[in-house]
């Protein structure tokens, strides 16, 4: 009956129709879940290991099973075998797919995010919303401040700030030097919003050996702890994807981002 609903949803809101695909498409019970698992599994283990492995640092680590353009049905396989933490990059597809899904899952936003876009996430994803991993400017900040007040008076929603820490004109965050003082302008300005962490996407690592952008994201963190006169362990990193996240727990990461390696190759016909 929920599909059946969502599916009327979509069908009369021409902006999700996109999204139809992805979340009506049968998975459960298939070969496919079982394969899902099975890389859970493995991902989960080696996210163990390279924590435990590393010097200097907690041995935490979140791993955050990047979900966009898989359908619903991937995901609670993925649910139902323990995991929680989901990361999305589309608001449309995001939007469309919680409501159909446990709202026990933490979700994390960590694409592009719109500022005209805002209002409807926070509207309908709301508690669920974990973090918005992607706050590069000022502008975005204060919107999702506004819906976040809107919402709850009480309840502050978590951020990280995004650095581009690869200097790369496709990728999205705020310049390296210039972190500390849009942390400075949030916490200033932005009463309804937390700032947990800082997050990068860095350069694309096929070596699972660069180490640069977390060399440089840490950097960052040491500034912002300073602005912020609060402890660098009270602010998480989230660094390292499918090609290099163990490297990055090495390097001090407390949150990864894995999609590929779980979910397997993603169809990018339907993604917005």
């Amino acid at each position: 009956a929920a599909m059946l609903a969502l599916s009327r949803t979509i069908s009369s809101k021409p902006a999700l129709r996109r999204v139809a695909l992805v979340v009506n498409r049968q998975f459960a019970g298939t070969p496919e879940s079982e394969v899902v698992v099975k890389n859970l599994k493995e991902v989960q283990a080696k996210v163990h290991a390279a924590a435990q492995a590393r010097q200097g640092y907690g041995k935490n680590v979140r791993l955050v099973a990047v979900s966009k353009t898989k359908p619903v049905e991937a995901i609670k396989a993925a649910y139902d075998a323990g995991h929680r933490h989901f990361g999305e990059n589309y608001v449309q597809e995001l939007v469309a797919k919680a409501p159909a899904l446990p709202n026990d899952i933490e979700w994390h936003f960590i694409g592009t995010l719109q500022s005209n876009k805002v209002a409807q996430l926070l509207k309908v994803v709301g508690a669920s919303l974990a973090c918005v991993e992607t706050v590069g400017t000022p502008k975005l900040a204060r919107a999702l401040d506004k819906a976040a007040r809107a919402l709850s008076a009480s309840q502050k929603l978590k951020i990280m700030i995004q650095v581009n820490t690869s200097g790369e004109e496709s990728k999205g965050g705020v310049e390296p030097d210039l972190c500390a003082e849009l942390a400075r302008t949030i916490s200033k300005e932005c009463a309804g919003l937390e700032i947990a962490g800082l997050m990068t996407i860095g350069a694309p690592d096929y070596s699972g050996c660069r180490s640069e952008d977390f060399e440089s994201l840490r950097k960052c963190r040491r500034e912002v702890a300073e602005v912020l006169s609060i402890s660098e362990d009270d602010l998480e990193l989230s660094m390292g994807m499918s090609n290099d996240f163990e490297t990055a727990i090495g390097q001090g990461s407390t949150s990864v981002r894995v999609g590929s390696q779980i979910f397997g190759a993603r169809d990018y016909t339907v993604k917005k």
